[in-house]
């Protein structure tokens, strides 16, 4: 038997023992050939009489398993389906073949008559939990503060396909397992052992012996649901009134948090339902025929992509440049100490970065270096850090008016008030006080930063480095090119992101960049509505069950009444458009002039806010200025507003990507998601287009809306030259190093 990525070996007394140890990995996952060596094992422990039993354990000091490996699987994200010269009938058995091979193959080694354990030193995830779980007995590591266990699938679109949504709610009932399926949660070796997800805990080094030495006193072992009489805890549906209750209110508990927006958490619950009632041969083969119907959604395809793949390679600087040698960061300047300069001097002490923390007044740094205390302290009260730990963290940041104390530091982020006249001052004064390599950087969030270099000398060693807010829980900063920005510059820069612990991605200089830019059509959009005189309630309705994390009105407030008016006037007056004669030109005035309603921070905008600053009701007098007009919303006129809202900011990236602001199309995607939160299902605006829609269907639908709306919704020249072409945006926008769709 040759193997590739198992050891395998039969000990005097017959006991088989496995080591998974995938070649070239610092962790093992379940690629193809793991799969295949699996099957090999299962097939020689069955057949093989000199086999008494069977102990699987991993040769890697990071855990078990991290699951599937989800690299093999993206290769197919956004693929066409290939060739279709079989019957659909052939199709079918091909792909649930394929998908139950591993179902299957765990199946016949959980009944081939021999005692199975498995020794887990570490975390077992996806997968990996799975092949445990088809394993009669699971001895754990009790001296591994980092190990996990978790079937966490449904967070990047898919559902566990290798038994874990029959054997886990078997296991420790379908009350306990839906949570830890449909959210993904995991959990550690204390609870799992509690729940009965692993027998035994004992100490990472005896794991192994451990599960030796059961294989060798229950050489008949059988899984509990193998054994006769056997009862699912707490019962079935249809079969125990306390189990049809838990699938009945799961049922609308999910249909009110996802919308019905994510088919797996669907597929989950259906599987569940579907496969416990039968035996378990019967519920892994439904398990099998709904991972493949939703393996083939574009949702799926469209998660995987973003939120594993594209966000893991962006989080290890899979976009900086080449040929540079990595920076070290030592110390930084943040110029400004308000809320965003407070944050990312906390930020940046977090990951050990010396901090000079600048601002005009002495009480105004000390007050900025107080947000860092705040954190820390709450920090230390909930566990999460020791006082010495806050006390080292705090010694980092030096609050201070003096200049001269950036004298030697690697780079620094000016972080003031949007005024270009202020931040050329404090810019020029940073860089005299600076040394010739250091990096100059500016947190804005929407003027060009071409025009803000301006008066500096050393331009090409000046870029854009936007935050956003609140700066300890946002995972994303907007690196923005100047015109004579080096690719050095953008390199370091990159190093100082990831040692903060962001994910970077990086855009071309242009008003408002990437972000700003695109986030505000949502905004935009939904005041369109709103001056349309339909009902704020809908709108705001309509917004989150399309899967942002705000109605538009109320990100709006978020934002600021005040701020958008005047970015409202501002756009207008560089377009030659009257904003003042618009209708919502008009409204906006009337809202933050007349009735001085500013939004969130002062408690009153679209909504009123109580004490806690959460919304507590839709201003009741807005209907003084808006007359509504529509107050019912049935299903055509929800599909027709979520289109509007969606793709309204989808266009406006294709108009950045058609104008060179971005480049590549896993910044669009991540950019999209982590900034303004476009709804997560899609994997971003740009798989939005590409996979939920496709660039033809996408473009027709665009220009429908254009027709009725307005030609804000308009679809330029490059997205129409794709769709005729039939390319997507990972065609003709790949990501660095990967070859380019002719134009």
């Amino acid at each position: 038997m040759k193997l590739e990525t198992f050891k395998f070996d039969i000990d005097a007394d017959g006991i088989a023992h496995a080591i998974f140890d995938v070649p070239g990995r610092s962790m093992n996952t379940l690629t193809g050939k793991a799969v295949a060596d699996i099957i090999a094992i299962a097939n020689e422990v069955a057949s093989n009489a000199d086999i008494k039993g069977l102990v699987i354990s991993s040769g890697k000091e990071t855990g078990f398993c991290a699951g599937a490996d989800l690299g093999e699987m993206g290769d197919r994200a956004g693929s066409g389906g290939g060739e279709k010269k079989k019957s659909e009938d052939e199709l079918k058995k091909e792909q649930f073949e394929a998908g139950f091979a591993l179902n299957g193959t765990l199946r016949k080694l959980e009944t081939c008559g021999k005692p199975v354990a498995v020794a887990l030193n570490g975390l077992a995830l996806g997968g990996g939990l799975e092949v445990a779980l088809a394993c009669h007995y699971r001895v754990a590591a009790n001296d591994n503060p980092r190990i996990q266990f978790g079937l966490p699938e449904a967070k990047i679109g898919l559902l566990p396909g290798a038994g874990g949504t029959q054997r886990l709610p078997r296991l420790v009932g379908v009350q306990a397992a839906l949570p830890l399926i449909l959210q993904g949660e995991s959990f550690n070796a204390e609870k799992a052992h509690a729940m009965g997800v692993v027998q035994e805990l004992a100490p990472g080094a005896e794991t192994v012996a451990r599960a030796k030495a059961w294989v060798k006193a229950n050489p008949k072992a059988k899984a509990p649901w193998d054994e006769k009489g056997f009862k699912v805890p707490g019962g079935v549906p249809h079969k125990s009134p306390g189990a049809g209750q838990v699938a009945t209110m799961s049922n609308m508990m999910l249909a009110a948090k996802t919308y019905g927006n994510y088919p797996a958490q669907k597929n989950i619950l259906s599987c569940i339902y579907e496969g416990i009632q039968v035996p378990i041969d019967a519920g892994l083969r439904i398990e099998t025929r709904y991972f493949i119907n939703t393996q083939q959604r574009p949702e799926a395809k469209a998660m995987i992509r973003s939120l594993f793949l594209s966000t893991q390679a962006l989080s290890k600087g899979a976009n900086r440049p080449a040929g540079f040698e990595k920076a070290e960061i030592k110390k930084v300047g943040i110029i400004g100490a308000g809320l965003m300069g407070a944050g990312i001097a906390y930020e940046q002490a977090r990951a050990g970065i010396r901090t000079v923390l600048v601002d005009v007044k002495q009480e105004a740094a000390d007050k900025g270096k107080q947000y860092s205390v705040r954190l820390v302290e709450k920090d230390i009260s909930r566990g999460k850090s020791t006082k010495e730990k806050g006390d080292a963290l705090l010694s980092l940041i030096t609050p201070t008016t003096d200049y001269k104390l950036l004298e030697d530091c690697d780079l620094i982020v000016e972080a003031v008030y949007e005024d270009i006249d202020l931040k050329h001052k404090v810019l020029s004064d940073a860089e005299a006080a600076l040394g010739e390599n250091a990096i100059v950087g500016s947190n804005t969030s929407t003027l060009p930063i071409t025009q803000l270099s301006t008066p500096l000398k050393r331009k090409d060693k000046f870029i854009g480095i936007h935050f956003f807010s609140p700066v300890e829980r946002m995972g994303l900063v907007e690196i923005i090119m100047g015109k004579e920005t080096s690719q050095e510059t953008l390199a370091k820069t990159i190093d100082y992101v990831l040692k903060i612990r962001k994910t970077p991605i990086v855009v071309n200089d242009s008003r408002g960049f990437y972000t700003s830019r695109c986030f505000g059509t949502y905004t935009q959009e939904g005041l369109e509505m709103l001056s349309e005189g339909i009902k704020p309630a809908i709108i705001e309705n309509v917004g989150r069950q399309a899967g942002m994390p705000m109605g538009p009105l109320e990100v709006s407030d978020s934002v600021g009444l005040d701020t958008a008016l005047k970015v409202g006037r501002a756009t207008a007056k560089a377009t030659g458009f009257d904003y003042n004669e618009a209708p919502l030109g008009r409204m906006m005035a009337w809202i933050v002039e007349d009735k001085g309603r500013v939004g969130r921070k002062a408690g009153k905008g679209f909504y009123d806010y109580n004490e806690q600053g959460k919304p507590d009701r839709i201003w009741p007098d807005l209907n003084e200025q808006v007359e509504v007009k529509i107050d019912e919303c049935p299903p055509a006129l929800k599909k027709e507003l979520t289109n509007r809202l969606l793709i309204r900011q989808a266009i406006e990236v294709a108009r950045c990507f058609e104008e060179g602001v971005i480049q590549d199309a896993r910044d669009g995607d991540i950019g999209s998601i982590l900034a303004w939160g476009f709804a997560p299902y899609t994997g971003g605006c740009v798989s939005y287009m590409d996979l939920i829609w496709g660039v033809p269907a996408f473009v027709a639908e665009a220009d429908r809306l254009a027709d009725k709306y307005g030609e804000r919704f308009r679809p330029g020249k490059l997205l129409r030259e794709m769709a005729e072409k039939g390319q997507s945006f990972y065609d003709r926008f790949p990501p660095a190093g990967e070859k380019k769709a002719a134009a």
